[in-house]
């Protein structure tokens, strides 16, 4: 089973491969893909077995209902799969925007009304978005952000719920996330009072009629100095932290340290508010627990391959106090280990399969509460009076968003996961909270299975818990279902009666439990209550102040189109970024179906276009004869004398193109230039060749160290042979040429070399090829595009050498005393 989703095709691969490669075996997994540029003719010659054989075809998604659906055709011939293909093909998604369109006759022919809630990042967008398609089409749609919780619309929309005629609007996310003052240091508190304030005439709690915590625990997890280590290189969790750090003032960042044991120890950089700061990285735990005493809390964002070895390492640890276990799936045998050795050792497990938790102005585990728009909305930057705690990571997060709506805020919220066997249950929190002066009333909300809740009733009946407390026990709806029913979570399926969340919500209501009639009037019932508390004194909400401003992160408000910026860098040749590469707009694939070759793909990157055929297949020759000029050339001499020295291949590389220039092989631009020059002014050769001399200037292209007239180059024969018979025009090789008659006539190496050759050929490809206007070839002359081709042809020589140096075995290389002359001054005496 693979750990995680991957298409049908990659897993029909990986059974192939590695399973069985018997007949019978191989005959199950033949399968062939197809797109919209499918050339089927090329796909029978790979996979003969489809004109023979009955087929299956389908998307290859990762869904379980495409039968249903109506994706999947069975027991098809080739031409029935193509039938089957031609209307589902290439048919892009369509999201919920585009079918209100499409549909808006049948939805207001039955006169349908949709009500959409939303929240999450940047959800006042999505919400703009529907209403308008709402205003356009005519349809009414009511639209609902975070003020409205998750189920309210439903009773909306079955009429047992008032619809509000305006909901208020949310402010926009860059409303209060941007500085501007400008300030980086760390904000002010933003209240003149703490909402966790005990007061004098508080009420004390009843006697304890058992002790609150296991032998050893703490009953205050996390504080305003409590630092943390992070298991995992979680970076976007550990940026969170620190954000909830700064925006609830606190001195000091959370996170102490991280670990991560596939790297070395390093610092990773993060932002405290406006400021960067570096955080230390350590590849073993005793490393980190040792340089950083202070540290109580560990994060374990392990997988769950290595969660359980690692929270075992780290209880050995005694300064560890409280443990998040965030990742699910851990095996419940390994998980009642962990829970027995944290009794042990006094230590508090939140987790496994949790989101953590939080606790308003001072701590946060990893991604508990959202993004940081979502802390601010939830004001979860300063204490209240109410405490929660949940199985559902995702339900803390809208319970946070209930609580701050009806009270004056959470003063802590855990999560404690969804497994079967939580590391900490709900009883061990809610008496936390009893013993905690700064909350006022506590919030349960359960969920079906088990019979955890039950333990709350005894607590109240008892006498051991004494604060309002409200709780609601979801899955009420598993009744109307005539078998079990398994919910999301491990732990969500009712065994027997007592664990459904029927029985336990009345359980709960029966021992003095606040409990609803429904989740949808949950916050009604905690609103009901904290006034209650209100209104009796025992609680004093303070004066609430705007919250602290912080930086926004520049992706997220770039997501938002709040911002642009310019890029670093420009490119009009290549795109990585989608599901093909795509050079200068066409695929990898098409080039390689075209059958381009390098000289067609050079035509694309160099020059952006699709060069025609003799076009590439010239690139190709020049590329072939500027390959190698033997070991005694320059930039082949120095490759050689690296490769000797021990020198890398990419440093010998280096070594020989840097000899390329003026006097050695780089010519190709300045004798393209100059005979352009003189051809398009309209001297004659003669005229050119006399002006030169005159000058005294070389004319680049011309001349050879050992070819002349009589011993020609056979490169540039090769080469003119092909351009005089496929080019459609060689205006500038012809002046060229009469320019060689003349030179030769003084001496007979001053032959038109194979540099100059390339660059007059070039400019007469680039000129003539239809490809390009006169100001375009013009400019890939002046910008130096055609010395590339000797440089690009040469590499392929001087790696040849390096390889062949190395294959040889060749040592160090000393030039002979005999090969130097030595000419020193003569001494001189007084």
């Amino acid at each position: 089973m693979s750990a995680k989703a991957i298409s049908e095709q990659t897993g029909k691969e990986l059974l192939y491969k590695y399973i069985c490669t018997t007949s019978a075996i191989q005959n199950r997994f033949k399968y062939a893909r197809v797109t919209p540029d499918t050339d089927w003719a090329r796909l029978l010659q790979d996979h003969p077995w489809l004109l023979s054989q009955s087929l299956v075809v389908k998307p290859d998604q990762l869904i379980k209902r495409r039968g249903k659906l109506g994706l999947v055709g069975v027991n098809l011939t080739l031409e029935g799969v193509k039938s089957w293909l031609k209307p589902r093909l290439g048919q892009e998604a369509t999201g919920i925007v585009r079918a209100i369109r499409d549909y808006q006759g049948p939805l207001k022919e039955h006169e349908v009304t949709i009500f959409v809630r939303r929240g999450g990042p940047n959800y006042q967008e999505g919400l703009r978005v529907m209403g308008e398609v709402g205003k356009t089409t005519g349809i009414p749609i009511h639209v609902f952000g975070t003020e409205t919780h998750m189920t309210a619309i439903v009773g909306m929309a079955l009429g047992h719920r008032p619809i509000p005629n305006q909901p208020p609007t949310a402010a926009h996310t860059a409303n209060f996330l941007l500085n501007a003052s400008g300030s980086t240091s760390t904000p002010a508190p933003s209240r003149t009072a703490s909402f966790s304030e005990s007061r004098a005439d508080e009420v004390a709690p009843a006697k304890k009629a058992k002790p609150a915590m296991p032998q050893g625990k703490s009953a205050t997890l996390f504080s305003r100095h409590t630092k943390a280590i992070v298991w995992g290189m979680q970076t976007r969790a550990v940026q969170g932290m620190l954000d909830f750090d700064y925006v609830c003032s606190r001195d000091e960042p959370s996170v102490a340290a991280m670990v991560y044991p596939f790297t070395g120890d390093h610092k990773q950089k993060f932002y405290w508010g406006h400021k960067e700061i570096l955080i230390p990285v350590f590849k073993n735990m005793a490393d980190a627990m040792k340089k950083h005493p202070e540290v109580d809390v560990l994060i374990n964002f392990a997988s769950l391959r290595s969660a359980y070895d690692s929270t075992i390492e780290t209880m050995n640890y005694a300064q560890i106090r409280t443990i998040a276990i965030i990742a699910e799936g851990i095996p419940e045998a390994l998980t009642r280990k962990l829970i027995k050795k944290a009794d042990q050792k006094g230590v508090t497990i939140i987790g496994p399969a949790t989101v953590g938790g939080i606790k308003p102005g001072c701590f946060k585990i990893g991604n508990t509460g959202g993004m940081l728009d979502n802390i601010l909305a939830s004001k979860l930057y300063r204490p209240g009076s109410v405490a929660y705690v949940s199985r559902s990571g995702g339900m803390s997060n809208e319970l946070n968003n209930i609580i701050s709506r009806t009270t004056d805020g959470v003063y802590e919220g855990v999560a404690i996961g969804g497994d079967r066997y939580p590391g900490s249950t709900f009883m061990d929190h809610v008496l936390r909270y009893q013993d905690t002066p700064g909350v006022k009333m506590i919030v349960v909300l359960g969920e079906i299975g088990g019979t955890e809740e039950y333990k709350i009733c005894r607590g109240i009946q008892e006498g051991r818990l004494t604060k309002p407390v409200v709780c609601w026990c979801i899955g009420t709806c598993a009744t109307m279902f005539s078998s079990e029913v398994q919910f999301g979570h491990a732990g969500a399926c009712a065994n027997q009666a007592s664990e459904t969340a029927v029985a336990k919500n009345q359980a709960l209501k029966e021992a003095g439990v606040f409990v609803p009639p429904s989740f949808d009037e949950l916050g009604e019932i905690i609103q009901s209550v904290y006034e209650d508390l209100v209104a009796r004194g025992v609680i004093v909400p303070a004066q609430e102040v705007p919250p602290p401003t912080v930086p926004m992160d520049y992706s997220w408000a770039r997501e938002l189109g709040l911002i642009r910026k310019p890029a670093s860098f420009m490119t009009s040749i290549c795109d990585e970024r989608g599901q093909e590469l795509i050079y200068a707009g066409m695929p990898i694939t098409e080039v390689f179906k075209e059958e381009m070759g390098i000289g067609g793909v050079l035509g694309l990157l160099w020059f952006q276009r699709r060069l025609p055929k003799y076009a590439c297949q010239f690139i190709e020759m020049c590329l072939m004869v500027t390959a190698d000029h033997g070991p005694a050339v320059s930039g082949a001499h120095n490759t050689i004398i690296c490769a000797r020295a021990g020198k890398d291949l990419v440093s010998s590389l280096t070594s020989g193109l840097l000899t390329i220039g003026d006097r050695f092989g780089g010519a190709l631009d300045a004798a393209a230039k100059m005979f352009s020059k003189a051809f398009d002014s309209g001297i004659i050769p003669m005229e050119f060749v006399n002006k030169m001399k005159k000058e005294g200037k070389l004319i680049m292209g011309i001349g050879h160290r050992v070819k002349s007239i009589n011993n020609p180059d056979m490169r540039v024969q090769i080469l003119k042979d092909y351009v005089k018979q496929h080019f459609p025009a060689t205006p500038l090789l012809d002046y060229a040429l009469e320019v060689e008659k003349i030179t030769t006539s003084k001496k007979p190496n001053l032959i038109l070399n194979v540099d100059g050759f390339i660059g007059v050929a070039f400019v007469d490809m680039l000129r003539n090829c239809g490809s390009f206007t006169r100001e375009e070839a013009d400019e890939y002359i002046d910008i130096g595009a055609l010395n590339g081709i000797f440089v690009l042809g040469r590499s392929m020589g001087f790696i040849g050498h390096y390889l062949d140096q190395k294959r040889l075995k060749q040592g160090l290389y000393r030039h002979p005393w005999d090969d130097i002359s030595y000419v020193l001054p003569e001494h001189m005496s007084m």
